[in-house]
This record gives C-alpha cells, structure tokens and sequence, in this order.
C-alpha cells in the first residue's frame, strides 16, 4: 500500500481529496499546521472512510520541521496543497505568500532530492494564465504576467518544480485548476473558511444563512454579457478524482514526460450573477447582493478547455453545478456559526 503524503489535508480541496485517496487504498499522512483548517476535520475523514490518517502539525516555512518529518517517515508520493490561497489578500500581504508559497515547495523538493521519493503533484491554478486571449483555455495557452502575487507563486512554483525535475529526474504533475466548490455528499466535509470568507461560494452560503448581511459583487462592468467576472466552476469531489487519476499515472509511470501539466474544470464557464441566480433556484433562498467595485487582480473571464486532462487522465467532471450549489448549501446548514 502505498503512502501518499497530503499537505495541507485539513483544509478545503486537501480533505476531499484524502477521502479520494483512501478510498482508493492508499495510506495517508497529513501535514497541515491548521492557519486555515480546523482539526475536527481528521474526524469527520474517519467518519467518511473508516480510516483516520495520520495528522503531523508541522509548518512548512519551518526547514527543521520538515526534515525531521521526512528523516521519520517513508513517503511514496506527495499532494501538496498547503499554501496561502487569496487574490486579494495576496495583492495586501505579498511577502507572507512568497515566503510561505515558494519557502514551502523549495522545502518539501529538497527531501524528495534527498530522498530520492518520486511522484509529486502540485496544486496550480487557472491564474497562470492571467487574462486569457481566447476561450476556453488551453494548456497551450501562454503564461502571462500574473495579475496577483498569489498568481506569480503558482507561475514561479511551476517553474522550481520544472528546474527540479530536470535536474533530479523527478517525476510531477501540475493540476492547474478553475474553482472549486461544493462540499462531501455526506455532508461532513466542507469549505469552512476562517474568518470572512474569500471565495464566492462560502459568501453566497453565509449570506443566505445570515452570516453575512449582504453578498459583494465585485464589478459589473467586465467585457461579458452581464458584466460580471466568468469563472469555471468545478464540484470539489470532481477535482479530488482528478489527484487521484494524475497521481496513479506517475506510479504507474504513464506520464510521457517528467513534468506535465492539466487543466482541471468543468469546460464551462459561469458569471457570478448566474452564480447568484443558480443557487437561489438550485436552494429556494434569497440572496441579498450589491454590486461593489472591482477586486483588484480579478480577470474578467477564465474557464477550461479540458480535452487533455479526459484523454490524458482519463478523467471527467461527474458532477452539475446545481448539485455543487446544492451541497455547498447543505454543509452550510450543518455548521454552528
């Protein structure tokens, strides 16, 4: 059995993804030092699958740490997902998502170095494109100038695990991926941000709920037919599967080159007010919504072309957005606060 190394495995896209690798067989060890996840997770995991994976709350910017988990635990592969992950707060706080983006990587490859471990998937992002000139994206698409610093960490991520691969044979998979929403089917995993919330989806959940007095649309005048911003919205257990097919072809050293790269969404794309107007059909709730201004390091539009990833991968979205919204909905209702 295999041990796959999950960091950050508590939080929102990690936690959907150890249930995935579990229920696949895998052994699972956490990493996570909970700045954005909460430890009842591990709980809620075991409930899911019968398994609780091993949790090590370790920080990553911390080297010592990192290297004493590695010189204690044998890892066949490794799912990283811990990183700072907000647009917005990136563009305030860029020193704190360099360190702890690039800091955190740099750590983790040099073990794989050391170590000689093989089979590393990265957590990228659809923001490597900046604005896209055409639609549906492409992974042929270039590489633009990142419009957020949170943006330029997944561009320079990509580019140390490449020099890596090159220089240490090291075989990887970038997952570059759109926007994940929804929650577990059970109901017991979810997106559970810390504080207020950054991501469309939570805001939208909190708001109907009451959490939140009011949903901020950020900017109505983009060049798209309402004039709210385009995403690609894809259900978290779609994208989890989605780890678990790219993972199996490197141990089983499918991959035609050692570094490759996947887009990973739902080859729609979706504006925020049709967002909006799915949820409160999709969940009989009323929103109450503003436009506001623009967020700075928004792109107007930004969704998947996703053929690579279904004949490569041989994976697929299962999943509709009225059953993500759905779901988001019923893990929403579940929570204290």
């Amino acid at each position: 059995m295999k041990k796959i190394l999950v960091t950050g495995g508590l939080g929102f896209i990690g936690s959907h993804t150890v249930v995935e690798l579990q229920n696949e067989g895998f052994d699972v060890v956490i990493i996570d030092n909970l700045s954005n996840s909460k430890i009842e997770v591990l709980d809620n995991i075991k409930e899911i699958t019968g398994t609780k994976p091993d949790l090590f709350q370790i920080d990553l910017r911390v080297k010592k740490d990192v290297v004493d988990f590695f010189s204690n635990n044998t890892i066949d592969g490794i799912i990283h997902f811990a990183a700072f992950k907000a647009v917005g707060e990136s563009v305030q706080n860029p020193l704190d998502y360099y360190e702890n983006n690039i800091g955190s990587l740099v750590h983790i490859l040099q073990e794989m170095r050391d170590r000689n471990i093989d089979n590393f998937i990265f957590s990228s992002s659809c923001t490597v494109y900046g604005q896209a000139d055409e639609l549906p994206i492409t992974e042929n698409a270039p590489i633009k100038h990142a419009l957020s610093p949170y943006g330029n960490t997944k561009q320079i991520g990509e580019e140390v695990i490449i020099d890596t691969c090159k220089a240490n044979n090291l075989n990887a998979i970038s997952l570059r991926y759109f926007n994940p929403i929804g929650a577990h089917d059970t109901t017991k995993i979810g997106e559970l941000p810390i504080g207020i919330p950054q991501n469309l989806i939570p805001y939208i959940t909190q708001t109907a709920a009451g959490i939140r007095e009011q949903l901020s649309i950020f900017g109505n005048d983009y060049n798209t037919p309402d004039g709210t911003a385009i995403r690609d919205y894809i259900h978290v257990v779609d994208l989890a599967k989605a780890h678990i097919a790219a993972l199996k072809r490197l141990i089983q050293k499918e991959n035609k080159t050692n570094f490759e790269f996947f887009n990973v969404g739902t080859g729609k794309g979706s504006s925020v007010l049709e967002i909006v107007k799915a949820f409160e059909v999709a969940t009989n709730q009323k929103l109450n919504y503003k436009i506001a201004d623009r967020r700075e390091g928004d792109i107007a539009a930004a969704y998947a072309d996703t053929t690579l990833a279904n004949s490569e991968l041989k994976w697929k979205t299962e999943k509709t957005i009225e059953q993500a919204l759905q779901s988001a909905w019923k893990w929403q209702k579940k929570q204290k606060s």
